[in-house]
């Protein structure tokens, strides 16, 4: 079945696509034209006008179209009701209904803007929300910052905290293997703290901060990250020409003002000097 539209889409007219393809007609053709155009050319190339006023399939209240076709076509898979929130917000201007449609108007106004062919934006924005709607059937409650070495200390923090081992007898083999991977990963913008590793084990993060200090130097996670960001930083200071301000990148600080501060506080001068000084070899 053909189908037709305004030109220049952004939201509701690459959404809608999207969705009939992938739920209502997978061969459907779709036209853009000019808005004064869309209802001749209809008829003419017998297609469904959709988004345009006074037809069937346009906005209706607070709805935008592609609210419509999932109540018409009754599509009831969660993961299309929960695109159908994101896309009425960005669509409407009402970023409030759903925190990722600021995200996809942004997206969206950026991709209309590079492209000015409408089927060559389409064909692309098809992509866009094929990816937001694998996001809103499997990764809804997935986090940015998780991964597997986040998963291991997590692990780890949860297998000493139910021992009942004594950890004031010795130091257990948590806070050494915790002392590796930290060293390890530290080249990586590391960002998990203590905070979020208390959620996920449903303690008191007071008592996990107290804990992690008696087997890091007596600092809290916070201040043993940051030394080992600087004793990172003094590697690739020493062995490397990268700039300041990959320096600062690579070893997880926010800008290089914020890596010169504490570099300085930690090793008596500012990471320019520290170069400059460094032994010839």
């Amino acid at each position: 079945m053909n189908w037709i539209t305004r030109e220049k889409p952004k939201i509701d007219r690459i959404a809608c696509p999207w969705l009939i393809k992938k739920f209502i007609d997978p061969d459907a053709v779709f036209f853009y034209v000019p808005f004064d155009k869309v209802i001749s050319e209809a008829l003419r190339l017998d297609a469904i006008p959709f988004d345009v006023p006074n037809v069937e399939f346009s906005h209706y209240g607070e709805k935008c179209t592609f609210d419509y076709l999932v109540e018409k076509y009754q599509i009831d898979d969660p993961a299309i009701h929960t695109m159908a929130v994101i896309v009425r917000g960005a669509d409407t201007d009402r970023h409030d209904l759903a925190a990722q449609s600021a995200g996809l108007w942004a997206i969206s106004a950026g991709l209309a803007h590079n492209f000015s062919d409408d089927k060559a934006l389409l064909t692309q924005g098809m992509i866009i929300y094929d990816a937001l709607y694998s996001w809103a059937s499997y990764l809804q409650s997935v986090k940015h910052l998780q991964s597997p070495f986040e998963d291991l200390l997590v692990t780890i923090f949860r297998e000493v905290l139910t021992s009942a081992t004594s950890p004031h007898k010795k130091t257990p083999s948590w806070a050494k293997e915790l002392r590796e991977i930290l060293q390890d990963q530290i080249d990586t913008n590391l960002s998990l703290n203590l905070k979020e590793i208390s959620k996920e084990l449903d303690l008191n993060p007071s008592y996990l901060s107290r804990e992690f200090s008696k087997y890091f130097d007596n600092l809290s996670y916070g201040e043993y990250i940051r030394k080992l960001r600087i004793e990172k930083a003094v590697e690739l200071l020493e062995n490397s020409n990268r700039t300041l301000t990959e320096i600062a990148y690579l070893t997880g600080f926010s800008d290089q003002s914020h890596f010169t501060r504490i570099f300085k506080k930690l090793k008596g001068q500012n990471p320019s000097e520290f170069r400059k000084n460094k032994p010839k070899r």
